[in-house]
């Protein structure tokens, strides 16, 4: 099974892009819902031990957990530690699923693939992008964005020039949906077919 790497900068497009994906049949393992199903499970007992109070109702409250940050930033790292074997425990649970069901390739989204050299795990990577400034303006239309909050999320990702650079594709949402849509199928029909090493060296 072919592993293909989704990535993107806030605001690209890498929603839209997976929802292609799935569209054409092949599964993703997003890995933002996966924190998420984590944040109502698995990571609830050692997060909230690690970060007393940070939980409502048996499950992580994100503006709590925050604000425990907020204070004490030294945490980011301790919870990287506490939440990223976790997450990479269920994106291989989530593969091994979609192996197991017959797949020929599936999409692993992720919003960090380079910056902790989770490309290395992927067969091929695909790096979802559009202009400065329509990322700017699709970003600043959620609520309770600020420029500054923005920019501060700009920071600590990789830049999106550099993401381009090393991406096997590049897929371009600063076009129509149709032209966009156009793109990923173009890189399926280049895909199908191709073998893979990274599940069995990395997920199975």
């Amino acid at each position: 099974m072919l592993i293909i790497g989704l990535t993107g900068s806030i605001g690209m497009g890498k929603s839209n892009v997976a929802t292609r994906f799935r569209e054409r049949g092949i599964p993703v393992c997003d890995a933002d819902a996966l924190v998420h199903e984590l944040y109502e499970g698995k990571a609830v007992a050692p997060v909230e031990a690690e970060f007393p109070g940070s939980t409502t109702d048996g499950k992580i409250d994100r503006t709590k957990l925050s604000a425990a940050l907020l204070r004490n930033p030294a945490g980011f790292k301790r919870l990287g530690e506490i939440v990223h074997p976790l997450v990479h425990a269920a994106e291989r649970d989530c593969l091994q699923a979609a192996e197991a069901g017959g797949a020929t390739m599936a999409v692993l989204e992720v919003p960090l693939l380079f910056e902790p050299g989770n490309d290395k795990r992927c067969d091929v990577t695909i790096v979802v992008s559009a202009p400065a400034d329509v990322q700017r303006a699709r970003v600043m239309l959620r609520p309770g964005m600020t420029p500054e909050k923005l920019d501060t999320i700009l920071a600590r990702q990789m830049p999106d020039a550099e993401k381009r650079k090393r991406a096997t594709y590049v897929v371009d949402t600063g076009v129509t949906i149709e032209e966009t849509l156009a793109q990923i199928d173009r890189i399926i029909v280049e895909l199908e077919g191709r073998s893979g090493t990274a599940f069995a060296t990395h997920w199975a």
